[in-house]
């Protein structure tokens, strides 16, 4: 019984970083102020995915919505195992909120299809909504599974989770295909394979190609896209026009989430009392906890 999966991830912003100097005019980061790194808990997504794969075999696609660099989030899930990568990318997505993401991804998985999972993690760091993956779902009219713990089976076209809910956990079983969004430290993510780095690190995507291209009489883009496409290194992407996308529902347009002002908050030390290294002193210091409720 083979399980096709399809992992929704995400290249954030580093936010130990951003301060309000990032933000632009409209509310909007300007992530090429900021590191980019691969969100964790996709990242722990990506490894349950690969879990259920070394179970069941089956075929490990991600995705990735972002700008052209984009495509290094996509490298990474290669070197982990992933089977095959997808870009979306189009300047008509920038300043999308979660409203307009989740629209571009569902019908980015429509166009790819052959699914029995999507998997995302709970949410990104660069926002705290946890609700691309619910959204998703939602659009592709399919169930839900959210605060995943573990994938405990998979049989007849069902599958059982373990999710977490406040003071427990409970055991869920739903239909498939379904979507499952991931706690992150529910495992944790295998390390590069070094024989993958090897490959996958010469994995392009059309504009990189193009790219090698300029300047080069030698080379042309068609043949030099077959050849990726031979050996397996080609990252597919996808435009709006690609996906036959409505442009009022993409990016700022299709975005009613506004993000009107960014603050640094730095917090500050109040009144400070000094206590002696002795019995006394110590005593003192309990009973001023005591008082103060921190003890007792």
């Amino acid at each position: 019984m083979a399980i096709n999966s399809i992992v929704m991830v995400k290249q954030v912003p580093d936010t130990a970083n951003i301060s309000g100097q990032v933000m632009k005019e409209d509310g909007t980061v300007n992530r090429a102020l900021l590191p980019a790194i691969f969100n964790h808990e996709d990242r722990v997504a990506l490894e349950l995915a690969l879990q259920v794969q070394d179970t069941y075999s089956g075929k490990v696609t991600v995705i990735t919505m972002g700008p052209p660099r984009a495509s290094d989030v996509l490298r990474e899930c290669l070197y982990m195992g992933a089977d095959e990568a997808y870009l979306i990318s189009d300047r008509k997505f920038a300043g999308a909120d979660t409203l307009a993401t989740s629209y571009v991804l569902s019908e980015a998985i429509r166009k790819i299809g052959r699914y029995d999972i999507i998997f995302s993690g709970r949410q990104a760091i660069d926002g705290d909504t946890a609700q691309v993956g619910p959204q998703t779902a939602e659009k592709l009219h399919i169930p839900q599974v959210t605060y995943t713990e573990e994938v405990l089976h998979i049989q007849d076209g069902k599958i059982r989770i373990k999710r977490k809910i406040e003071g427990g956990y409970e055991i869920v079983e739903s239909g498939m295909p379904v979507l499952v969004t991931v706690l992150k430290d529910a495992v944790s993510p295998r390390p590069y394979k070094a024989r993958r780095v090897m490959t996958y690190k010469n994995a392009k995507t059309l504009m990189e190609l193009e790219k090698l291209v300029e300047g080069n009489s030698l080379l042309y883009i068609d043949q030099l896209k077959d050849e990726y496409l031979s050996k397996n290194l080609y990252i597919r992407t996808f435009t709006m026009d690609d996906l036959m996308l409505e442009a009022e529902r993409c990016g700022v347009a299709g975005s009613p989430t506004k993000v009107h002002k960014v603050e640094s908050v730095v917090l500050g030390g109040g009144q400070r009392e000094m206590f002696h290294a002795t019995k006394a002193g110590i005593g003192e210091l309990i009973d001023k906890l005591m008082v103060d409720h921190i003890f007792g």
